[in-house]
């Protein structure tokens, strides 16, 4: 996967980001104020730079920019502030992406995923094999090895690929909501439980497992 830097002066926020995308597979480091960032890009080989605005020692804008005198390396802003100064300010910069907070972890990994594909380090899955059935994800369909075709809609693609791609990570069904249908969708969590129910059936498989109270998760079965 990638090498992740992430700076952010708070450290709860930092470790929460820095864990979830070590489970996704994703490889990090951490930085806390704007000095210690420019530091720790200079001595490391980074793919992206998650990077907060407000900053001790040297400000997020001040960072970006001096990233950009060396560097396309792909940015991603996750901010705190929301007026369209700072925003325009950033563009100007040449921020890659601006997320503001507070933020949904998987749509934050969602983001990190598309620059890092922008910039030709893809980490898209495009296809996957369960038992006796592939499943391609570019193409949106799913055969069994005879070639019998499994009629799959595209919401049940995407929700295998989230879960897939997430293998051993347990998602909630509001992280898979704001995944699938956008943050703050209106839409009843229980109909994750309908979508994981025909994943079930159609595809027969064990793989998608239920913690209760939590959510779900993909696993590989030996």
């Amino acid at each position: 996967m990638a090498n992740l830097l992430v700076v952010e002066d708070d450290y709860d926020t930092n470790e929460a980001i820095s864990e979830y995308m070590k489970m996704v597979g994703h490889s990090t480091l951490s930085a806390f104020d704007g000095v210690q960032a420019i530091i720790t890009l200079q001595e490391n080989n980074v793919d992206l730079v998650i990077l907060d605005i407000m900053l001790p020692k040297k400000d997020g804008i001040s960072v970006l920019k001096e990233i950009r005198e060396n560097s396309s390396i792909p940015v991603l802003v996750l901010t705190a502030i929301e007026n369209e100064h700072t925003q325009v300010s950033c563009f100007d910069a040449e921020v890659d992406d601006y997320i503001t907070k507070p933020f949904s972890m998987i749509l934050l990994e969602k983001r990190v995923k598309a620059l890092l594909r922008r910039s030709g380090k893809n980490c898209d899955m495009k296809q996957l094999q369960i038992n006796d059935i592939v499943v391609d994800f570019a193409g949106y369909t799913a055969k069994k090895k005879d070639n019998e075709k499994i009629d799959l809609t595209p919401k049940e693609f995407d929700l295998l690929k989230l879960l897939v791609e997430h293998k051993g990570l347990v998602l909630t069904r509001n992280q898979i909501i704001d995944d699938l249908w956008g943050y703050g969708y209106p839409i009843a969590d229980r109909i994750i439980d309908t979508y994981i129910k025909n994943l079930r059936k159609k595809l027969d498989i064990d793989n998608i497992i239920t913690v209760k109270g939590v959510g779900y998760k993909y696993e590989e079965i030996i």
